[in-house]
């Protein structure tokens, strides 16, 4: 539990399972997704977030851990149709079922339809999408691309999502990358500290939030953590699960200090 001195009680474990160790690189070869899903296992997080073709080689690198799957849908602009999303969805949750864990499934909004406010388009798509995911046993994690949206969109989509009972609501994909003023280079910032705050302000207490893109260091985990988030996305496990090790954290709880996100 954090306090005002910036301070947090964790466990080696729940560190890790906070983790979707991200493997959506577009360049990624097989042979990296599979060092990728080795890490994934060897340090024991929550999942291994995959592309849907990965699915089969993460049931084989991943069998014998309770690493869950966790294939990503209408990756990473959302603008496929519904139907191609459902039966996106469909087809992973069913791939990935195999594995004997519970699935995980991230999926993006239409980021051109909450832009336009077609509010109903946006929850039905939703609401479709989680049907099909639960209808198999797996949850649904909604990625609504925060660099691309005001606060009233995020609010909007938090109450939509709580409306929905959706298992997550999620900043980024990692790939929002925005145009900047000098007309020629892009970036993002991905998972905000204004954005956490107010995801978890008007999302219902049952909807977890999960912060991707910019989540890079073993504070940033720790702040985050403070803010009520329960999962991340990291490229950077390795990097944060040892320097936890290094800081002398355990499997007892232990008290830590952590320097703040710039907000």
């Amino acid at each position: 539990m954090a306090s005002e001195s910036n301070t947090i009680s964790v466990t080696l474990t729940q560190l890790a399972k906070m983790i979707d160790h991200s493997l959506l690189h577009p360049t990624m070869t097989d042979a990296e997704i599979t060092e990728g899903l080795q890490i994934a296992k060897k340090y024991n997080v929550a999942t291994a977030c995959v592309k849907p073709y990965s699915i089969p080689l993460a049931r084989k690198e991943l069998a014998g851990s309770d690493v869950r799957i966790c294939p990503v849908i209408g990756f990473p602009h959302g603008n496929s149709t519904t139907a191609s999303k459902v039966a996106e969805a469909e087809e992973a949750a069913t791939l990935a079922a195999g594995s004997g864990g519970q699935v995980e499934v991230d999926m993006v909004v239409n980021v051109g339809k909450v832009l336009g406010g077609d509010w109903d388009y946006v929850t039905s798509e939703i609401a479709a999408i989680n049907a099909a995911v639960v209808k198999h046993c797996a949850i649904l994690k909604v990625i609504f691309e925060n660099d691309y949206l005001a606060d009233e969109h995020i609010i909007r989509l938090c109450q939509i999502c709580s409306d929905l009972d959706v298992a997550f609501v999620k900043t980024s994909t990692g790939y929002g990358f925005v145009k900047q003023p000098d007309g020629k280079s892009y970036n993002y910032r991905g998972a905000t500290v204004p954005d956490l705050k107010l995801m978890r302000q008007h999302a219902k207490p049952s909807v977890q939030i999960k912060a991707a893109g910019g989540v890079r260091t073993l504070d940033d985990l720790l702040h985050v953590m403070s803010l009520g988030v329960t999962r991340i996305g990291a490229t950077a496990t390795v990097a944060m699960l040892e320097e936890a090790r290094r800081r002398g954290i355990t499997e007892t709880p232990t008290t830590v200090s952590f320097k703040p996100m710039a907000e």
